[in-house]
């Protein structure tokens, strides 16, 4: 494929877990034509929607926009069933400052710090936006299952990856490889139901 594709993230994190889970499945896309909203100095856009699909598609409309290529964006959160949903479209900020993972995981273990094991259900939730430079727009949605545990157990991954342990699992994500969590996570999800649109539009 010649196209390049951005990626509407300045997390390094998220560049590198995306162009892992792209490769398989698009094996034509060179590694190095998939970089981030950073990489080619795209501002970050006021993410003021209500939902994660509003928020996802408000990056990569901004991104397209800016680049004039392919953009694929995706929002993500945790919902937790006691609180509602919340963290939800909040959760990089729960704590009042965006991005300070610590501070998040904290104030929601402290939050949830007498709620028992079977009323700890979460899962998380990622929309992934695909926005073209001519208007195409297309969104695909994944969770990730699972009981939150009372203490961050591995040095893995980011975020909440922590205290989310899969259903059907002992480990919590920041203890799985990153290939065994990309399998399952909410991200790869969302991201393999785009592939398809993605080949169509990329022309591969």
């Amino acid at each position: 494929m010649s196209a390049r594709l951005v990626l509407a993230t300045h997390n390094a994190h998220k560049v590198g877990e995306l162009r892992a889970i792209l490769a398989p499945v698009l094996p034509g896309l060179d590694p190095s034509s998939v970089v981030g909203a950073r990489d080619v100095g795209a501002p970050e856009p006021v993410e003021d929607g209500v939902t994660f699909a509003e928020n996802a598609l408000i990056k990569a409309r901004s991104l397209a926009a800016f680049t004039g290529l392919p953009a694929v964006a995706d929002d993500s959160g945790l919902a937790v069933d006691v609180l509602g949903g919340a963290p939800g479209i909040f959760s990089a900020r729960w704590a009042g400052r965006h991005g300070d993972d610590a501070a998040n995981l904290a104030l929601l273990l402290a939050q949830l710090a007498d709620v028992p094991g079977p009323h700890r259900g979460a899962r998380f939730v990622c929309a992934a936006a695909l926005v073209t430079p001519d208007g195409f727009e297309h969104v695909e949605t994944g969770t990730l299952e699972g009981v939150l545990a009372t203490a961050p157990r591995g040095t893995g991954g980011f975020g909440y990856d922590p205290i989310l342990v899969p259903t059907g699992d002992t480990r919590s994500c920041a203890e799985l490889t990153a290939a065994e969590k990309n399998a399952i996570s909410h991200r790869g999800t969302a991201f393999r139901a785009l592939v398809p649109t993605l080949v169509r539009v990329l022309g591969g």
